[in-house]
């Protein structure tokens, strides 16, 4: 299969939607995985809108990152069928709202938890025998908040997902596969505008053009 293949795991909106779309359009076939099958599906328009004879192609996976059987299944799949990945970027997070740490709520932190560190560590060895297969690389997203007022939760976990990803940047850096770890530009994405309700978003980098610079790094 010469053919690139990548996988995207929050592809249904903001960044992760613009690298699937991006990819597509430069003749990938993405692997597209996000709870929201409504965001998926309009993923899926806007790709086909373009017509494009170079473009590549998305397969929909609807399904929660959080489920391990699910995503290991997904993963035997890709394995099955394509026996690789070239790229892996992860970009599903949960951003809990802005809270004093005094003031935290059980629930948005532990699906703060769950999807920002848990799901991280059990995808990666997941997913590290595809990118050593097919010499690839994953890519993660720095949001740094760690230690910011009222970021307690998204600032925390967010911090703890990045330290894992260079452990395993550190650990694979002579043996593969390639582990990147980028900070975008702000983005007027539904997770920022739920941090900075009110802002100006005209001087906000577009997805689709952060898309483009992240995705020239590789």
């Amino acid at each position: 299969m010469t053919q690139k293949l990548a996988l995207i795991t929050g592809a249904s909106r903001g960044l992760g939607a613009a690298m699937a779309e991006q990819l597509a359009l430069e003749g990938w076939h993405v692997v597209a995985v996000a709870r929201t099958t409504g965001g998926l599906e309009d993923l899926d328009d806007r790709v086909k809108s373009h017509k494009s004879p170079g473009a590549g192609a998305l397969t929909l996976a609807p399904m929660d990152v959080t489920n391990d059987d699910a995503m290991r299944h997904l993963c035997l799949s890709i394995h099955q069928r394509w026996a690789k990945l070239d790229l892996w970027v992860h970009t599903a997070v949960h951003a809990a709202p802005l809270t004093p740490a005094g003031s935290l709520d059980a629930k948005d932190w532990d699906k703060s938890l769950t999807i920002n560190l848990r799901a991280t560590g059990q995808l990666i060895p997941m997913v590290e025998p595809l990118l050593r297969a097919g010499n690839g690389t994953a890519l993660f997203l720095d949001d740094p908040r760690a230690g910011q007022k009222f970021f307690g939760a998204y600032g925390a976990t967010k911090a703890a997902q990045i330290a894992l990803a260079r452990s395993w940047q550190a650990e694979t850096a002579r043996i593969g596969p390639r582990v990147l770890i980028e900070t975008p530009s702000p983005m007027p994405t539904a997770t920022r505008a739920r941090f900075f309700p009110g802002e100006d978003r005209t001087p906000l980098t577009s997805p689709r053009d952060e898309a483009i610079r992240l995705l020239n790094l590789l």
